[in-house]
């Protein structure tokens, strides 16, 4: 396994990251396909073994539950805390980014995964209804109180990080390291403004959903899966754009043939040889860490880049919150039915 910086933190983390949504009780309302505290430790263990330091987790996901499958697991494995970068979220809760809101969640998940400081601490969303000062002056005296270690940020327009991160250092406040947002072959808006921010402040990129929900593991579009039947958000983010989309996956296809390895390892190499730190991968079993694994070795050359990348177009925007008074973007909402979904 390789390890790099985590942006301009102390941290050092493997090149794949566990994604922890795929942990906790089942939620009928929208994660069902979640797994049990039993294997979710065989994932972590599995995990682990192959070098793996860094898990992601939420306190929204599943309730808070993901987080306590996470704190069971490794404790059960005896692992100890220097050994694993722990990194959760904040904003889906009451109060949102509010300074009350911070000080209050971060003790419920600090509790729920059984230690007294995480590696870092997320922002989930950009809050409209906090000033940008409230929240990262609350940040920041979690830094300070050693609570936390480093702070990062999740889905929002490049603008909004940009502007954050100006202030935080006017007012001698703890930057952001890293950028946890939607990033896969078949999504590459980020490229334009998200990404060439980040790096102007030295900041690590950690996209969620690098394999695009599933969408760049198998040839046909629709899958059979538990989650693929009932996770309408995971839908209303991809169907949309379906036929833009189908080009690349043959293409992720023909090259996972030619190379003799799955289309997952392709799709997660891309993502590596593009420079991105860590993506963080969801697993529901171990023998899908190993595709991860194997995906660190692969090396792409130029030219195969270049076929995987020739025929994307662009999207309309997946992921950011949008602003007060304007249609909400899809992959934040989630409809009734697959047939409410239109493409294009």
């Amino acid at each position: 396994m390789e390890y790099v910086p985590l942006g301009h933190s102390d941290i050092e983390v493997s090149r794949i990251c566990i994604g922890g949504m795929s942990f906790g009780e089942p939620d009928t309302s929208n994660h069902e396909w979640t797994i049990s505290p039993e294997d979710t430790e065989k994932v972590i263990k599995h995990a682990f073994e192959g070098g793996i330091n860094y898990i992601d987790t939420a306190n929204c996901y599943s309730h808070g539950t993901s987080e306590e499958y996470i704190g069971r697991a490794l404790k059960n494995l005896g692992i100890l805390r220097d050994e694993v970068v722990l990194q959760s979220k904040v904003f889906f809760n009451e109060g949102g980014l509010s300074a009350a809101a911070i000080a209050r969640e971060i003790d419920g998940t600090l509790s729920r995964l059984g230690t007294d400081y995480l590696d870092v601490y997320m922002i989930h969303r950009f809050d409209y209804n906090t000033p940008i000062e409230e929240t990262l002056e609350a940040l920041d005296a979690l830094v300070k109180a050693g609570k936390v270690r480093a702070l990062g940020a999740s889905e929002m327009f490049a603008y909004q990080l940009h502007n954050m991160q100006v202030a935080a250092e006017a007012n001698g406040w703890t930057q952001f390291t890293n950028m946890q947002c939607h990033y896969n072959l078949l999504y590459r808006e980020d490229e334009r403004e998200m990404i060439p921010v980040c790096r102007q402040f030295n900041m690590a990129i950690t996209p969620y959903s690098p394999l695009a929900s599933g969408h760049l593991v198998r040839k046909t579009w629709d899958s059979d899966s538990l989650r693929s039947r009932t996770d309408l958000t995971m839908a209303d983010k991809y169907n949309r754009a379906k036929s833009l989309d189908l080009p690349i996956i043959a293409r992720v296809a023909e090259l996972s043939e030619k190379r003799g390895v799955p289309m997952a390892q392709i799709a997660i190499a891309w993502h590596l040889n593009k420079g991105v730190e860590s993506p963080t991968l969801g697993f529901s079993k171990p023998a899908r860490v190993d595709d991860a694994l194997a995906a660190v070795d692969i090396k792409l050359t130029d030219e195969e880049m270049g076929y995987l990348e020739e025929p994307y177009v662009a999207h309309e925007l997946v992921g950011p919150i949008g602003r007060p008074g304007e249609k909400p973007l899809a992959g934040t909402i989630r409809p009734s039915s697959v047939s409410e979904i239109k493409e294009g």
